[in-house]
C-alpha cells in the first residue's frame, strides 16, 4: 500500500461546506487536508507547493470556471480529482468534468454538511466520501487525463438498421462513468457489431449519461429495452438491477430484459456474457472498473466459446476488484488502460469473423 495519510486539497466555494469536508477528511487515518481554497484558479498557484495526492473539486460554483480550472490542472499539474456535487441539475457539468479528466464524482447530501441525516446515514456517507477519495489517491496517472470530446453527428444515411452478427459485451461498476467516456466515443461504427453494457454505477444518472454519450459518439447509444432487435452500430446500456440476456441467431439477436431477482448479489454481467457466448461464436467481453467479481466467470466462458477478452489494467481502475477477479480467472486476455480499450476493441472487430 502507498504511504498514508494521503494529502488532500479541498476546493469549494462555500466556506461552510469546505470546513465540513475538511473535518470529515481529517477524521480519517488515511487522509490529511494539506490545503483548501474557494476556487480552482487560486489552487493552480498553490498546487506546486502543496503537491496534493488527490483533489476534491466543487462543481456547483459557476461550472464554466470550475471546468476551466480543472482543464488547467490536468494539463499543468495532473492530479486525481473527485468531483463533489449536491444538485442533480448540474449533471451535464459532472460529465464534462469527467471528460476533462476527473476520475469520479459523488453527490453529497446537504444533510451531511449540516448533520441533519440520521446517525447511520451520516456515517455511511462520510465513509463513502473518505473511501472514494482514498481510492482516487491510489490510482496511477494513466487513469486521469484531459480528453476533449467532440459532438458527433450521426450519419444515418449509411447506418442501416440491420441486426448485428457480432457483439461486444462490457461490464462496469463503480468508477464506470469516467471509464466509459474514454471508450464509447472512440468506438468505430462496425456495420456487423452491436455493443451492450451492464453498468452498476450510480443509476440515478444513467439516462442523462446515455444522452450525453450519444451526443459525442459515432455509435448510437441507447437504453437496453426488452424484446428489441440488436442493431449493428448500436450501443445499449442497462443497469445491474436488470438481467439482460441475448436470444436468437446472427443477424436476428433479440434482448430479454427482466428485473434481477437478487441484484445485490451482482450477477447481471455474468448472465449477459453467458448468453452472448451461447448465441455467438466469437463475441468480445470487456471487464472494467468496479467492485466485486461479477463478470469474471462470464468472461472466461466467452473465451472458452472462441471469443476475446479485454480487462482494464487494475491499477488504472478506481475500484479494481472486478478487474482483478477477471484477471485471475481468465487466462487468455488483453490487459490495457481504459484509454487504450477502444483501440483494442476496434482492432478485434477488424479481424473477427463477421
Amino acid at each position: 500500500m502507498e504511504k498514508t495519510p494521503f494529502k488532500v486539497l479541498v476546493i469549494n466555494h462555500s466556506t461552510i461546506i469546505r470546513q465540513a469536508i475538511i473535518t470529515i477528511f481529517n477524521s480519517s487515518d488515511t487522509l490529511e487536508v494539506i490545503g483548501d481554497t474557494e476556487d480552482g484558479y487560486k489552487a493552480l498557484v498553490k498546487i506546486p507547493k502543496w503537491q496534493p495526492d488527490v483533489i476534491t473539486l466543487d462543481i456547483n460554483t459557476p461550472y464554466k470556471e470550475s471546468l476551466s480550472a480543472l482543464k488547467r490542472i490536468m494539463i499543468f499539474h495532473p492530479t486525481p480529482i473527485i468531483i463533489l456535487n449536491h444538485r442533480l441539475e448540474t449533471t451535464p457539468a459532472i460529465f464534462d468534468a469527467l471528460s476533462y479528466g476527473a476520475i469520479d464524482f459523488l453527490t453529497l447530501s446537504l444533510g451531511l454538511i449540516n448533520k441533519t441525516l440520521d446517525a447511520d446515514d451520516l456515517k455511511k456517507q462520510q465513509e463513502q466520501l473518505i473511501k472514494k477519495v482514498f481510492l482516487a489517491a491510489m490510482v496511477n496517472n494513466n487513469a486521469f487525463q484531459y480528453i476533449p470530446l467532440k459532438a458527433n453527428k450521426k450519419n444515418n444515411s449509411h447506418q442501416k438498421q440491420e441486426g448485428c452478427k457480432n457483439l461486444v459485451v462490457l461490464g462496469v461498476g463503480e468508477g464506470g462513468y469516467g471509464t466509459l467516456l474514454k471508450i464509447i466515443p472512440k468506438l468505430s461504427v462496425n456495420y456487423s457489431t452491436a455493443y451492450i453494457i451492464v453498468s452498476y454505477d450510480a443509476d440515478d444518472y444513467l439516462h442523462s449519461f446515455i444522452r450525453y454519450l450519444n451526443h459525442f459518439s459515432a455509435v448510437k447509444v441507447q437504453t437496453t429495452l426488452n424484446n428489441v432487435l440488436l442493431e449493428a452500430g448500436g450501443c445499449y446500456i442497462s443497469t445491474g438491477d436488470e438481467y439482460v440476456t441475448i436470444h436468437g441467431k446472427k443477424g436476428d439477436l433479440l434482448t430479454y430484459v427482466s428485473p434481477a431477482p437478487f441484484s445485490s448479489r451482482r450477477g447481471s454481467i455474468d448472465m449477459l456474457m453467458f448468453s452472448a457466448s451461447e448465441a455467438l461464436e466469437n463475441p468480445l467481453g470487456v471487464i472494467l472498473s468496479g467492485e466485486g467479481n461479477d463478470g469474471a466467470e462470464g468472461l472466461e466462458e466467452i473465451v472458452r466459446s472462441g471469443g476475446g477478452a479485454i480487462i482494464q489494467t487494475p491499477s488504472n481502475c478506481l475500484y479494481d476488484s472486478m478487474a482483478l477477479s477477471a484477471l485471475n480467472l481468465c487466462e487468455e486476455k488483453v490487459v490495457v488502460a481504459d484509454r487504450e480499450i477502444a483501440t483494442e476493441i476496434n482492432n478485434f472487430l477488424i479481424y473477427s469473423v463477421n
